[in-house]
């Protein structure tokens, strides 16, 4: 297969690259962040008139090892692109200095608006492996060149929903803080996390530009570099609680226990005017200086000062301490998070179904294809989910259906117009009717079944017969 070469100039000369200031790059130019292929493919269409109805399908192909499930989120993102992407001029002027592109391709992007329908699972629902997030159904070129950036939305804010979910779960119902911003992978990842974590259970943040965006409470405390740049650890908490009364204090920047001490020797000083809400382990053995602070807390007869932990956690560490019995009332988790560590990629496509009245398929080793538009049915006897069959859209499944209309004709429907607070508690409700065994950070054992209908492996079967070599 050719593979198309660098963009060159008319000239002949390589293009430069344009170093656009990243104010130019607004949401309205958002169309052009997508791959080459899908411009050259879309040119190629529109030369052989492909432009009759298609459907592409998004999904994982398979969880990644660490997973019991996936949460699917990021689809008020992709709809709200999708209702609103163009092709702005001073771009399209940009790509046409490229000579890559004929002027009939230009000016159908210039014209572009997307006109199509969307099925989708709501944000916050579980998912397994080959179940559609949501299918896209739209004239080809339209659907086809939507590709990259409805993928780059739902793939990472999938990944991040996920890895939040097992934090939650791990912490037994202990607040969880976001506190990964400083090192997650740049600053649209950075701001569309918050929603993600918020909507798998994630308690609050520490990125305030996130919780103003999204309505999701801010929380903070403070750093090391504060008590740093004060004579001793007890004058910083001083001047502190006079500006914060209700802080929590950073206590272990030279030596936890007596961190400690000086959050009780404050107390002392301030008597009934004392108000802090908690102090903050951030190294060292948190099990263990969690009890031993405790211990000089209730001492004290602080018992209502918490006890805060963070510290490079993860789910694994965090489900440690709470079997231990640690006294620790809430846990920050950053980078671990943030990352998504253990699993910071999905094998997630976006591929082609069905076209021109006719199911599509793919056999490629270890990437086939399943034909059609589907449905996910979700079998829950006693409001505990079962299993899942995976069928054709027009079945009349054995449990409820997940996929539902979002978007028709390029409008985002009621049902796709979701804000985070109601997917949160949609993902808590989903997440509690999983059996107990995928709520666990382990493997499950027997992994939750995905079934395929008969109906869709009998469209499988004939769509292969279909391809058999004559």
């Amino acid at each position: 297969m050719a593979v198309p070469q660098p963009p060159r100039a008319r000239d002949g000369a390589t293009a430069p690259a344009s170093a656009a200031p990243l104010a130019e790059c607004r949401r309205e130019n958002l169309a052009l962040l997508t791959d080459l292929y899908q411009l050259t493919m879309l040119q190629a269409y529109l030369e052989e008139g492909l432009h009759e109805t298609a459907v592409f399908s998004l999904f994982a192909r398979r969880l990644p090892p660490p997973r019991n499930f996936l949460l699917a989120c990021g689809l008020a993102d992709a709809l709200a692109l999708l209702e609103t992407l163009t092709f702005e001029r001073p771009w399209l002027d940009r790509l046409d200095a490229l000579g890559l592109l004929s002027e009939r391709t230009l000016r159908w992007l210039e014209a572009f608006r997307f006109s199509g329908d969307v099925h989708a699972v709501p944000e916050g629902t579980p998912v397994f492996g080959q179940e559609p997030l949501l299918e896209v159904e739209a004239p080809l070129p339209e659907a086809q060149i939507v590709e990259t950036i409805v993928l780059n939305q739902v793939h990472f804010q999938t990944v991040a929903a996920s890895k939040a979910a097992r934090v939650v779960l791990a912490a037994g119902g202990r607040p969880v803080v976001d506190f990964g911003l400083r090192r997650m992978h740049g600053t649209d990842a950075g701001l569309k996390a918050v929603r993600a974590f918020f909507v798998a259970g994630v308690h609050a943040t520490s990125n305030v530009l996130g919780g103003l965006a999204y309505g999701v409470p801010v929380r903070g405390t403070m750093a090391h570099s504060y008590v740093q740049a004060h004579e001793s650890e007890l004058d910083a908490f001083r001047a502190f609680v006079r500006t914060w009364p209700d802080a929590v204090l950073l206590v272990d920047t030279y030596d936890t226990a007596a961190g400690v001490a000086n959050v009780v020797h404050l107390s002392r000083e301030l008597g009934r005017d004392f108000r802090v809400r908690g102090v903050r382990l951030d190294s060292g053995d948190l099990g263990a200086l969690a009890k031993q602070a405790r211990a000089l807390l209730d001492e004290a007869g602080l018992a209502n000062v918490e006890i805060f932990a963070s510290g490079g956690l993860d789910e694994r560490e965090v489900a440690s301490l709470v079997a231990a019995g640690a006294p620790i009332d809430a846990f920050g988790v950053g980078t671990a998070l943030g990352v998504s560590a253990d699993a910071p990629a999905l094998d997630m496509a976006y591929k082609l179904v069905h076209y021109a009245g006719k199911d599509r398929l793919k056999l490629s080793a270890g990437k086939a294809l399943l034909p059609g538009r589907k449905q996910v049915f979700r079998v829950e006897p006693a409001g505990l989910a079962e299993k899942d069959v995976l069928g054709r859209r027009e079945e009349r499944g054995p449990g409820r259906p997940l996929l539902r209309p979002v978007m028709r004709e390029g409008r985002s429907l009621p049902e796709g117009c979701v804000g985070p607070h109601a997917a949160r508690a949609h993902a808590a409700r989903a997440l509690a009717s999983l059996p107990v065994r995928l709520r666990s950070l382990e493997p499950a054992t027997p992994p939750y079944p995905v079934e395929i209908s008969d109906a869709l492996g009998a469209a499988r079967a004939r769509a292969v017969e279909e391809r058999r070599p004559s």
